[in-house]
């Protein structure tokens, strides 16, 4: 949130102050010296360890819980009692607990409605509020910017640092009365609704723009519906001899009911090649090479990427320009593989790597187009579908590419379509960033009425 982290700066600190002798602990006393009426979060909160065995029931599915920076707590995985090989902790709800590892990048949270049976891995350490700390209002205070700051000031430990129960309790915290709590959770409350109704509304938009360009198109899109367990199907329906493929290629809309011809791949696609499988480089170079992240996310994100060695071959092979669109050619999840980014200007300075594949287009079809088809429902399942896996991962190849069928507007249509999917994206685009912006806000205000910085009536 709002408060800068102090490193690398001189602090003085009183000798008496300091529970160990290095800089992190001088840092944690001059913010507790600084901060006189603030209190260790030990005298509101308890440890709450209480070892389960899961193996006395070998036959019961357990519902494991972790805990990450981005969701906090969530329900991990679902195990046979027979397959522990030690204890694990009970959750209950308004619980909290944290990646003893992690904690300082935020992987701490509190736990919500749980079944009665929910544990966590013995490694992660499990406490709970007392009568005087609000469970809500905890939680908005572990993810302030200065209870992360001083996390990283409270581990302990060599090699790998850890924050324990007992270092936890030990940080200063502000501790108001129960009413002000209750007004500083319903400010967040408030704010976190008005951001979500934001996100919610930009997450609506991909679909229907899908379906206004479906229609343009003269498709429909099909009624999802969930892989049935058992499937019955026209032999002559079958393109595959596999469950997964049937089901996926069901889901695509009936391409020879559409407006426009319908093409492979091949007949607008000048080129689908492999990427780069050079190491990177050690030490700064006038060349990198684009990290897997750099399009998994839907869109291209250039600063995703890593130094290599400059070689002119590489430079030739594997340059990146303006209309390319890089795929994920190789993933362990399903559904980033085949997914695609495009380029909107020439990067000299980057190329890709052999898990991405660049696909280049021919004169009779648009970058963009292409790109929004091979995201589509249009696409997308006759990607999926002809996946391949091994070790847990799944892969496409070019041939997969070149075999996607799909309707061929003429440029002019193209251009409309086009015109279409940008102004739907910016407008997703401005409300994601509003809601983004508006939960920043949210999050310095309501940190500085925590540390009695501002009023809380005046949010």
């Amino acid at each position: 949130m709002g408060f800068r982290r102090n490193r690398g700066k001189p602090v003085i600190a009183q000798w008496s102050a300091l529970p160990r002798w290095d800089y992190k602990s001088a840092r944690a006393a001059l913010f507790a010296e600084r901060h006189p009426n603030f209190v260790p979060l030990g005298e509101y909160a308890e440890e709450a360890t209480e070892l389960i065995d899961p193996r006395k029931e070998p036959g019961k599915e357990w519902p494991i819980y972790g805990v990450n920076n981005e969701s906090g707590v969530f329900l991990s995985t679902r195990q046979k009692g027979s397959e522990f090989n030690s204890n694990y902790k009970r959750i209950r709800k308004d619980y909290f607990f944290h990646n003893p590892t992690r904690a300082n990048v935020g992987s701490l949270g509190r736990v919500q409605d749980v079944p009665p049976d929910a544990i966590t891995s013995p490694e992660y350490q499990v406490w709970k509020p007392c009568p005087g700390l609000l469970p809500a209002f905890a939680e908005i205070l572990i993810k302030t910017e200065f209870f992360l700051d001083q996390i990283e000031c409270h581990r302990v430990g060599g090699v790998k640092e850890r924050l324990f129960v007992q270092n936890l309790f030990e940080i200063p915290v502000p501790i108001p009365a129960l009413p002000i709590q209750q007004k500083i959770v319903a400010h967040w409350e408030a704010a976190q609704t008005e951001a979500n109704l934001l996100l919610s509304q930009a997450n609506q938009l991909p679909g229907e723009l899908e379906k206004q360009v479906l229609g343009a198109l003269g498709l429909k899109k099909k009624k999802q519906v969930a892989m049935p367990k058992v499937m019955v199907t026209n032999w002559a329906d079958l393109t595959k001899w596999n469950q997964r493929a049937t089901y996926l290629l069901g889901q695509t809309p009936d391409l020879s009911k559409g407006t426009y011809p319908v093409v492979s791949g091949r007949e607008c696609i000048a080129e689908v090649k492999h990427g780069c499988s050079a190491s990177p480089s050690n030490k700064p170079t006038t060349l990198k090479v684009l990290k897997l992240s750099a399009v998994t996310s839907g869109q291209f994100l250039p600063s995703e990427a890593k130094f290599i060695t400059d070689k002119k071959p590489y430079r030739e092979n594997f340059d990146l320009i303006k209309g390319d669109i890089l795929m994920c050619r190789t993933n362990g999840t399903l559904a980033y593989v085949g997914r695609p980014a495009i380029l909107e200007k020439d990067y000299p300075e980057l190329i890709f790597p052999d898990k991405l594949m660049r696909v280049r287009c021919k004169a009779n079809v648009l970058p963009e187009y292409l790109e929004y088809i091979l995201s589509s429902s249009i696409a997308r399942p006759q990607l999926e579908a002809n996946a391949r896996t091994a070790v847990g991962n799944h892969a496409i190849g070019n041939e997969d590419v070149f075999n996607v069928e799909l309707p061929l507007p003429p440029i002019s249509e193209q251009e409309k379509l086009v015109k279409i999917m940008q102004e739907a994206r910016n407008e997703s685009g401005r409300a994601r960033e509003e809601a983004m912006s508006l939960k920043r806000k949210a999050e310095k205000e309501i940190e500085k009425m925590i540390l009695g910085t501002r009023p809380v009536e005046a949010y």
